[in-house]
């Protein structure tokens, strides 16, 4: 079975990232998209998670809310139970991440991203 998914959208909020209980750096974030067929524009938003030297080449570079990426990796829905009712959600959990936009933007990011020296 194939479980692939490629989106391109915007980083809905900056990213919150973290410590896994093995050491590792974890990112979540939800991205957004839209189409827009005619008159109608629909828009998507989706959770995502990214983990080890992913989520830590997203926490250097793609740490700003509104930045324009490219996500790869595969569906996962995750479930639980909250006051005696079980819950579930769809996430994207990321392998990959890709600059996206103009490279004027990303350029600024970096620079925005880079901190001084002391």
């Amino acid at each position: 079975m194939l479980n692939h998914t490629s989106l391109q959208g915007r980083l809905v909020d900056v990213p919150s990232f973290g410590d896994t209980n093995a050491g590792g750096r974890y990112a979540n974030f939800r991205l957004a998209w839209s189409e827009k067929y005619k008159d109608k524009e629909n828009k998507c938003f989706l959770d995502c998670k990214a983990f080890g030297s992913t989520a830590q080449f997203m926490e250097k570079f793609m740490n700003q809310k509104g930045q324009e990426i490219l996500a790869e990796g595969k569906l996962n829905t995750e479930e639980w139970e909250k006051d005696g009712q079980k819950r579930s959600k769809t996430v994207l959990v990321i392998n990959a991440v890709h600059f996206c936009g103009s490279r004027k933007d990303a350029a600024q990011d970096a620079v925005a991203n880079t901190p001084a020296p002391t």
